[in-house]
């Protein structure tokens, strides 16, 4: 009987933001397309050594948006599961954070990130692709409010 190979648990961290600006009283938020323009989501990305998750939101901000910002607050932690690989799965957790735009131009995104577009807060949440990360914009909607 051949033996099973065991599947390894991989933890891993990323973090992430919602980059914001106020247009004429409405919120606008960008989101990033993926997958050949078929995914649209926030953007996000690993924890490197040496940063806290609030730096590696306003990093992977600036890098897959070409925009910057600054710390408003934390919103929520997401996480999910994924397998790399018929051995190897991964429990992903994200924190993400609410951010206030402060420059940058969006053609200046890297080549991870097939488009990059502000949308009013609410086409934000009917066009982002992962019901996790609609809950998060749900949640910049209620702090934006006002």
């Amino acid at each position: 009987m051949p033996d099973k190979k065991e599947v390894k648990t991989q933890v891993v961290r990323s973090a992430g933001g919602v980059l914001y600006k106020i247009v004429e009283g409405r919120p606008y938020v960008v989101l990033i397309a993926t997958k050949g323009g078929e995914r649209w989501g926030l953007p996000k990305g690993l924890v490197e050594r040496g940063e806290d998750a609030a730096m590696t939101a306003l990093r992977e901000v600036r890098e897959e948006t070409g925009l910057s910002g600054e710390v408003v607050e934390k919103l929520k932690t997401i996480d999910y599961w994924f397998y790399l690989d018929r051995q190897t799965r991964q429990h992903k957790f994200v924190d993400f954070y609410l951010l206030r735009y402060t420059g940058g131009e969006t053609a200046d995104h890297d080549w991870e990130v097939e488009a990059v577009q502000w949308f009013p807060i609410e086409e934000a949440l009917e066009r982002a692709s992962y019901s996790t990360e609609r809950e998060v914009l749900r949640l910049a909607a209620e702090r934006l409010k006002g």
